[in-house]
């Protein structure tokens, strides 16, 4: 009998070539090349220092990389295009909110600045899922600093996206908030959409990843299991 030939692999959504950055002598990143397919996460780990935010800013273009180029969906990630600002939604660790405007009323504005389909309705399934509804009316600066971060993550959830790019999203989440975030991520993939993590929690790189990237020396062989 005839092997079924394998389905081939579906293209990359997001692709990472040669990303370089240098500060002043020192080399954080040298060529580093990844590729994340739609419905895949794909996540980023090292030791402190060993380049993994600065990889995603540079990627992104919050940062500008020495050398390399990084495409989605073939173009050119520069988030300045509506093209790309339309697919990508991202979550690091310096994100700003509205300081006048309430929980809702922020989720409200990104939601319709990025052409969200039934944006208040998108914007109430989400503040149940991150449990920010019962604080809804009150403004970020007055939320601890677990709920700012579920409030940066729905900030990301309220928004059409094809990629999201996440740099340490458990960071200030509780024990259930990671597991909630889990369940999430994979619901993510599994509608299709791609996901770029950096972590250092374990267990949700191992629930979540399909494939890890390692940045920084290889773990002395007493480390690995």
């Amino acid at each position: 009998m005839a092997k079924k030939k394998a389905a081939p692999r579906k293209p990359a959504l997001l692709t990472v070539r040669g990303i370089t950055r240098k500060f002043a002598e020192r080399t954080i990143l040298d060529g580093v090349d990844l590729d994340v397919r739609a419905g895949e996460a794909v996540g980023v780990v090292g030791p402190n220092g060993s380049g993994k935010s600065t990889l995603l800013r540079c990627i992104v273009g919050a940062d500008e990389a020495d050398a390399g180029e990084s495409t989605l969906a073939g173009t050119v990630l520069d988030e300045r295009l509506p093209e790309i600002r339309a697919d990508l939604a991202i979550v690091m660790d310096d994100i700003d909110f509205f300081p006048d405007l309430s929980v809702v009323e922020h989720l409200d504005l990104v939601a319709r600045a990025h052409s969200q389909a039934d944006a208040e309705e998108v914007v109430n399934v989400v503040l149940a899922e991150v449990g920010l509804m019962e604080v809804s009316g009150q403004l970020p600066s007055t939320l601890s600093s677990g709920q700012r971060r579920r409030l940066a993550l729905a900030s990301a959830f309220v928004r059409p996206r094809k990629l999201l790019v996440l740099d340490e999203p458990e960071a200030r989440l509780d024990v259930e908030g990671v597991t909630w975030l889990g369940d999430k991520l994979v619901a993510e993939k599994k509608a299709g959409r791609a996901v770029l993590l950096v972590s250092h929690d374990p267990g949700l790189v191992e629930r979540v990843c399909d494939r890890v990237v390692r940045l920084g020396p290889a773990p002395e062989p007493s480390d690995v299991d």
